[in-house]
């Protein structure tokens, strides 16, 4: 046995124990369904839907659906819990309508883009192991818990408070956000199709002011999300803040920007206009190129 699989066995187990902190530290306060926990249960959701997945995707070699599933399983845990939580008002329909939209925006994009590219390079070594691609999808169902954790507690709270200045400015910040990561998605799509562009790294749009603006949307947006969910949250709830964090480490720190800077240098390193263009441009924060 490989040290990668060996590594996969140890952390299999470690991950299904974070997401039941997760899950327990966040159901205080939380609505019940046939005496559980509407938010446990949206955490156990968010795992048994990859491992449902995962099976097929094994057995037939492919990562296909790995993205789709993710996106999939937002969907699912968030009608869920709006279907589930005995009374619901303006927030809870608002923050479940941001979701369900940046759900279906996004994976649609990313199943259309591996489609069409026919793999995804990420899962060319783990896929063919059995621990290491179950890990990947366990680690996606951690992703979408600790993600929709600020709205799934505000959900499935028991708490209702009046439409308010929280609501107003996290719905504001989403938006923003929202826009920013569909805006440079369409930009880098159209790019990518252009046959001319071929071999190319976009520099143009807003990839002129940000090397990862697609990225820097995404953390902007669940921030609005995690903002909304403020008033509602009491005691252990308040573990839930920790998605706008742990997707801005996530993107900055481990499988975002210094996955894609690397392969980006390995690519085009050297070369002076991408040399030229990184030493202008800001790696996340939209700015003006620098002079």
């Amino acid at each position: 046995m490989d040290q990668e699989t060996k590594r996969a066995w140890i952390a299999l187990p470690v991950i299904v124990l974070i997401g039941t902190g997760l899950a327990l530290s966040g159901s205080q306060g939380s609505a019940k369904a046939g005496g559980f926990p509407l938010y446990a249960l949206g955490i156990l959701m968010a795992f048994v839907f990859q491992w449902l997945v995962f099976i097929p995707s094994y057995l037939k070699g492919t990562e296909h659906y790995y993205d789709l599933t993710g996106s999939i399983t937002y969907i699912s845990v968030i009608t869920a819990a709006l279907l589930l939580s005995p009374e619901l008002d303006a927030r809870v329909w608002m923050m479940g309508i941001m979701v369900i939209i940046w759900a279906v925006r996004l994976g649609t994009f990313l199943f259309r883009r591996v489609r069409k590219a026919g793999a995804d390079e990420r899962f060319d070594a783990i896929k063919v192991s059995f621990p290491r691609f179950l890990m990947a999808w366990t680690l996606q169902g951690l992703w979408v818990s600790f993600s929709l954790a600020a709205a799934l507690a505000a959900i499935t709270s028991t708490l209702r408070v009046p439409f308010g200045p929280f609501a107003v400015v996290g719905l504001v910040v989403w938006l923003f956000g929202f826009g920013m990561e569909a805006a440079a998605d369409f930009q880098k799509s159209r790019f990518r199709a252009d046959p001319v562009n071929k071999g190319k790294f976009i520099q143009s749009g807003l990839w002129s002011w940000s090397r990862h603006p697609n990225y820097f949307g995404e953390i902007v947006l669940w921030i609005g999300v995690a903002i909304a969910a403020v008033p509602v949250l009491r005691g252990w709830q308040w573990t839930a803040m920790i998605s706008p964090v742990f997707i801005t480490l996530l993107l900055t720190r481990i499988s975002g920007v210094p996955l894609l800077e690397q392969r980006a240098d390995e690519k085009w390193g050297g070369q002076e206009d991408y040399e030229a263009y990184k030493a202008r441009t800001s790696v996340l924060i939209p700015q003006p190129p620098r002079r």
